[in-house]
């Protein structure tokens, strides 16, 4: 089988770009059957480590990619809004092709197939510029059209493909994602060098800024009479993230909605408590290793981190059996295997 992936997406940061890599990374691993043709777009962002550190050599040989200097908003015109060009002029004949986050190709005889990460603009409209909003909307209706099955990240997100864009819930697979090897414990002196280049206090928590549904203000005045160290902001290295969960008394991830939610995995791989939402993806990501509150009453907020504190130990071990649920390996095979269904 020829593979398609459009891996554009895995330079600019996000949770998309953590997807896009990982997913690359273990598909290489764990197939030395098929053959991959990867599309890179960009004017001029330029793909870092494109070998995605295989440790077969024979496996490079098994893929190629495609690289071009086309700015993606000139695709989102191409592709989304006269969806002329079909992937096959681009990348040549392949089986199965798996779009990304942001455009949706015309394919002339390719089986299509995307992963949908969360419906945050069709249910936050209002949060979102404009443009991005109707770009999304272009896209999602090619795939409600041309993709032959959806990868949705939880079962939180199904629902909303369901709900919000009509595709029949046979057509929809979910498969999680997971955290990266770099979130694990890490030794007292990382801790304390990354706390001194931040000026942190001996005791602190963790939140994420972002939009709105981040709920940071909400958190924010639940914290009061703790120190709050907020990541998210421009001077925070994404390096120093597993320093900074594993000397954090507790993440404070009380979103409104997400997708996936993958700071929850990554908290916990690094032995840091975690309070989030009874709501959305949540849940289904924290399991029994979290504690539950609502994210719209700020006294649930507040009881659920002195909950967190009181039980800290007790969190970390849940936490570490919870994360291991969940791994990029286990994300490539499923995925491999929806690959495979599609083409029946």
């Amino acid at each position: 089988m020829k593979i398609g992936i459009d891996i554009s997406q895995i330079v600019y940061g996000t949770g998309v770009s953590v997807y896009t890599k990982s997913l690359v990374e273990n598909l290489l691993k764990i197939d030395k059957e098929n053959e991959y043709t990867f599309f890179f777009a960009s004017l001029r962002k330029k793909i870092p480590n494109f070998k995605f550190q295989i440790p077969n050599k024979s496996q490079i040989q098994n893929s190629k990619l495609k690289t071009f200097k086309i700015p993606p908003t000139l695709l989102e015109i191409l592709w989304n809004k006269l969806h002329i060009l079909p992937i096959e002029k681009f990348i040549g004949k392949v089986d199965v092709f798996h779009s990304s986050d942001w455009t949706e190709p015309p394919a002339k005889k390719v089986v299509k197939v995307t992963t949908i990460h969360d419906l945050a603009v069709l249910r936050y409209p209002e949060a979102f510029p404009k443009k991005i909003v109707e770009v999304h909307k272009r896209k999602l209706e090619w795939v409600k059209k041309e993709s032959k099955l959806i990868i949705a990240v939880s079962q939180a997100t199904k629902k909303d493909i369901i709900k919000f864009l009509g595709i029949p819930e046979e057509k929809i697979k979910v498969i999680y994602e997971a955290c990266t090897d770099e979130f694990k414990p890490q030794d007292k002196e990382k801790i304390k060098t990354v706390k001194n280049k931040y000026g942190i206090a001996d005791d602190y928590l963790l939140a994420f800024s972002g939009p709105k549904r981040k709920n940071l203000q909400r958190i924010k005045e639940a914290c009061r009479g703790f120190d709050l160290f907020v990541i998210g902001q421009p001077f925070v290295d994404h390096q120093d993230l597993p320093a900074l969960y594993s000397g954090s008394s507790g993440l404070i991830y009380a979103s409104l909605y997400e997708g996936f939610g993958l700071p929850i995995l990554e908290a916990m791989a690094c032995g840091c408590p975690v309070v989030t939402s009874n709501v959305s993806s949540m849940p289904e990501v924290a399991g029994k290793a979290a504690v539950l509150v609502d994210p719209y009453s700020l006294e649930s907020i507040a009881g659920g981190i002195k909950e967190a504190l009181k039980r800290r130990e007790e969190l970390k071990k849940l936490g570490f059996i919870q994360v291991k649920k969940f791994s990029w390996e286990k994300c490539a095979k499923e995925t491999l295997k929806v690959y495979e269904e599609a083409r029946k």
